[in-house]
């Protein structure tokens, strides 16, 4: 079979096989007459463009294999289409499968899971000559290697080189679950993996066929529940969503959310709207028209791209703003309404990441009670932490750390993914920290070998980081009080952040310390106006910090006896 032919004259010509993987055909003057970058079959490498060559008229697909022992072309494509916005669509020959969303200018909004790892960063190439997307390992994590795959059964799968088990260790997968299923729920619905059901309506909407949502198959979607009359509607804003597919719709790069928003009023069939770059605050106008297809809730990710959907202006108030979740959580023996910016997770779906909580995933235990490793039906590593009956600390501690963590974001403070509160159980879900916690290395005579003295000096500014922004920069000031090395949780790259806010306190406007007639916190770490008499400041953290400090650049415990002679 002939891949590629040239009548034209080619001097000298050498075949070569790059370090990238890209094998190339060059002549006297080095450049490429050929590449097969250029023909991508089922896998993509750091540097390969998938995409449309506009100047030269062809695309780059990943194309499956038939089965895995046979090469030639299977059922599946994943192809860049560019009607409207830049997005890439899984296909089963023409049928849609999954849809990446469009680009926002940061990333393809179906694929947050991906953007989550900051492993490697998409670069996108969008102008006259082509639209095309790469990817290259980035940051701190250039030396990892990674690709991607698309399988036989139709799963794009991102790969990593483990250098200790010379295999490739699975990553992430798309689909990850039945609301990456395109139009999963039917139009003018909204699948939230994290809910149950999982697909629910959009709100002015109900089932076109209730018959057939009693059993839980929302196939046919839904449909408004009143007609809209263009002269008195309304607009409801729902955040943290990959955006409807673009299937009826106009994109205006130039215009302003608020002249996007005129221009939907004016149009009476016009159904919904959003900015389509989130950059520099966004800009540029997407509107929809008709039903809306392939809606997803991410609400774990800062999505800062919300969608405006039109109602009758009889609907009342805007009310679903999937940002903020209501839920009852106990209270000292009294029920309160708190509003949560973060995701309730289902106790299913807890128990199935944690294969029920089982004992080989269990990785630690505190006050709280058990901590697991699980991952997601998505793929991702979290950690789950379940507040024990018997627990020492009780419910007040379960909710002071969802308030008080859920609005924190710092790259030094462990993340909160989600909470679940069903029944008796009370858990906490976060990101997971693949080098479990400071301790860990520090207080082990082989394990902190591994920790060169540039290695404990970055882990001590991180932390001081963290400690800066709780006391400082963020919109809340928060004292921990309980600042110590097993605290301390590390990621792949040995990035530290602050973990567990049970025992944390806030500290109102100008107010710099308070008193508590309970004391929390560690023997060793604690300072002595707090020890002593209760008080607490930002300076009771600091104290705690110095003797982290101490801690992890001298390898040994605040508190014990050390002499050299003794083993």
């Amino acid at each position: 079979m002939v891949i590629w032919s040239t009548r034209s004259a080619v001097g000298n010509p050498v075949v070569q096989l790059l370090e990238s993987g890209n094998l190339v055909l060059k002549d006297d003057s080095a450049s490429y007459i050929w590449q097969s970058f250029d023909y991508p079959t089922d896998t993509r490498l750091p540097g390969m463009k998938l995409g449309l060559d506009l100047k030269n008229g062809f695309s780059r697909n990943l194309t499956s294999w038939k089965n895995a022992a046979d090469p030639s072309l299977g059922d599946y494509s994943y192809v860049m289409d560019i009607t409207g916005l830049p997005q890439f669509v899984l296909l089963n020959a023409s049928t849609k499968q999954f849809r990446s969303g469009v680009w926002n200018g940061v990333l393809y909004t179906g694929r947050v899971g991906f953007k989550l790892l900051d492993i490697f960063r998409n670069i996108n190439d969008i102008n006259a000559d082509e639209v095309t997307s790469s990817f290259e390992n980035g940051g701190n994590h250039s030396s990892v290697i990674t690709r991607e795959l698309l399988n036989e059964q139709g799963k794009l799968q991102r790969f990593r080189w483990d250098k200790q088990t010379m295999k490739w260790i699975e990553m992430l997968v798309l689909p990850r679950d039945k609301c990456d299923d395109y139009n999963h729920c039917g139009i003018n619905s909204i699948c939230n993996i994290a809910s149950t059901p999982t697909c629910q309506y959009l709100q002015g909407f109900t089932a076109i066929s209730p018959q057939q949502r009693s059993i839980n198959n929302w196939i046919d979607g839904c449909v408004r529940k009143k007609n809209l009359e263009c002269a008195s509607n309304i607009f409801v804003q729902i955040k943290g969503l990959k955006l409807p597919d673009m299937i009826h719709f106009l994109v205006n790069k130039s215009m302003s959310l608020k002249e996007c928003d005129s221009e939907c009023k004016r149009n009476c069939f016009c159904t919904a709207y959003a900015n389509s770059d989130i950059r520099e605050g966004g800009s540029g106008c997407i509107l929809w028209f008709d039903d809306l297809f392939d809606v997803r809730n991410f609400s774990f990710v800062p999505l800062n791209q919300p969608l405006f959907i039109r109602l009758a202006s009889s609907e009342g108030e805007p009310i679903f703003n999937n940002t903020k979740n209501k839920k009852n959580i106990l209270n000292d023996g009294e029920r309160q309404n708190e509003d949560l910016d973060l995701p309730l997770f289902d106790l299913i779906t807890i128990q199935s990441a944690t294969n029920n909580f089982s004992h080989t995933n269990k990785i630690g235990e505190g006050g709280f009670g058990p901590l697991y490793k699980g991952k997601t039906s998505e793929g991702q590593e979290i950690a789950v932490k379940r507040l024990s009956k018997d627990s020492g600390q009780g419910i007040t501690e379960f909710k002071n750390e969802v308030i008080l963590i859920a609005k924190l974001q710092h790259r030094n403070l462990v993340k909160l993914l989600g909470c679940c509160i069903q029944g008796e159980e009370k858990i906490l879900v976060y990101e997971y920290m693949p080098n479990a916690s400071l301790d860990y290395f520090i207080f082990d005579k082989k394990r902190s070998k591994l920790l060169d003295w540039d290695t404990r000096l970055s882990i001590v500014k991180g932390i001081a980081k963290g400690l800066l922004y709780l006391h400082q920069d963020s919109s809340l000031r928060i004292v921990h009080r309980d600042l110590k090395a097993s605290n301390i949780l590390l990621d792949w790259n040995m990035n530290p952040k602050i973990s567990d806010f049970g025992m944390a306190r806030l500290l109102g406007g100008e107010q710099t310390e308070a008193e508590t007639e309970r004391l929390a916190g560690t023997y060793g770490y604690m300072s002595p106006e707090y020890a002593i008499d209760g008080h607490f400041s930002v300076k009771s953290d600091v104290f705690s910090f110095g003797i982290l400090v101490l801690e992890t650049m001298s390898g040994k415990k605040n508190r014990g006896f050390y002499h050299d002679n003794h083993l």
